[in-house]
Order: structure tokens, then sequence, then C-alpha cells
């Protein structure tokens, strides 16, 4: 989810409206997929580049992220939305780690729509420490290093018990994965819209899967 700043720049609006607004897409997105039949969505909501940012615009998206938990939790609920996080939460206050786990586990029986959040999240850091927590398991003897394969890496990720992305899209003209899903999208497709994203809405989420439609997925096979 990208442009949220450009989006208020362009409106000499300061920072914050533009995550605001970008927290009404999340909304109209989440809407979008379950009308769609999406079972699974992950959001890439905050970086563990953004801890960079300014104090003060960090102060505001955190107090954003408070403010959604609190406000969105029981509509998530009446849609039957799971929600999980993934990420290093602990670099956040005690109360948003505190809501976190509560929304989590106030959702965790739900099915209609499986929505991932990563908050804090880096996929290098998130790679790395896999790796860490596997050489750790070896190095105690709880783990043989000939079974370390691919299946048993994914098993270790965050995402473990996500499936890996069919589909990533990225909004705002920008054309990278910015540290997202490294390991989990090898093979996903890719869209990227120049829709800034607090103006993406159903129709730009639809177009995005129309363009998947179209694709031929063949995980590095040569074609039929």
């Amino acid at each position: 989810m990208d442009g949220n700043g450009r989006w208020a720049a362009s409106r000499r609006l300061p920072r914050i409206a533009g995550h605001r607004e970008g927290a009404r897409a999340v909304r109209r997105t989440i809407e979008a997929a379950i009308q769609s039949g999406v079972a699974w969505l992950t959001i890439y909501a905050f970086s563990s580049e953004n801890w960079r940012r300014p104090a003060g615009e960090v102060l505001d998206l955190t107090g954003l992220l408070r403010h959604y938990l609190k406000n969105e939790l029981a509509e998530l609920k009446d849609n039957g939305v799971r929600l999980r996080v993934i990420g290093n939460r602990s670099r956040f206050d005690h109360d948003i780690q505190r809501d976190l786990a509560a929304a989590e586990s106030e959702t965790s029986a739900n099915f209609r729509l499986n929505l991932t959040v990563a908050l804090s999240y880096g996929s290098r850091d998130e790679i790395v420490g896999t790796a860490r927590k596997l050489a750790e398991a070896v190095r105690d003897g709880l783990l043989d290093p000939a079974l370390i394969d691919e299946e048993r890496f994914s098993r270790a990720l965050a995402t473990t018990g996500i499936p890996d992305p069919d589909l990533v899209i990225r909004t705002s003209g920008e054309q990278r994965l910015s540290n997202f899903l490294l390991w989990q999208a090898a093979y996903a497709e890719l869209v990227f819209l120049d829709v800034l994203w607090p103006d993406f809405a159903a129709e730009h989420f639809g177009a995005a899967l129309a363009e998947y439609a179209r694709r031929e997925r063949r995980f590095g096979a040569r074609p039929g």
C-alpha cells in the first residue's frame, strides 16, 4: 500500500491526512475481497523500515493503528474476518501489543476472510530470523541439518499456516517488492497500478484480479 504521502502532498495536506485516507482504503479493500470471494488477504501496513521515519510521523501512524483496532474490530467480527499479525510487534507500545493479541483472539473463529496484517515487518528480517531459529535447533541437537528443505524452512517462517500469495498488488506506480514476502512471493503474479493507495477502490481491486486471471502460471515449468 503505497502513496499516502504523495496523496496528501498533492492536496497540500499533512501526511497524516494521507494515512487516514489510506486506512479507509483498507476498509474498502477488505470489503472488495469479501465480495470477490477472496479467502486470503495480506496487507503491508507498517514496515520495519518505517521506524526510521520522523518521530512525529511514527507517532501519528501508531495512533492511527490504535484508533483502527478500537473502532474496526467489531466490523471485522461482524463480517467474518479473521485477523492475524506478522512482524516484530515487540517494538510497539504495550497497549498496542495487547490490543493486537485481543483482536487476533476475538476473531480466531472467523473464516470468511483471512486477513493478515504485516506490522513492523521486513522480509529480510523474517528470513534471517528463521535461519537463526533453525541454526539454534541444529546447535541444540533438536534438528538434523540434512532435514532442512524448502518445506521445513517455510513452516518456520512467520507466515506458517498461511498460503503463499498468488497475486501481489503494488500501488502508486512503483515497481518493486520493497522487502515484502520475498520468500513467499517467489511465484506470485505481480500487478503494479498507478493509483495512489488512498484512491484505491473496488474497481482497482477487480482490475487486478482480472489481470491475474489472464496470466498463465507455470511455476518455472516450460509451456505445455
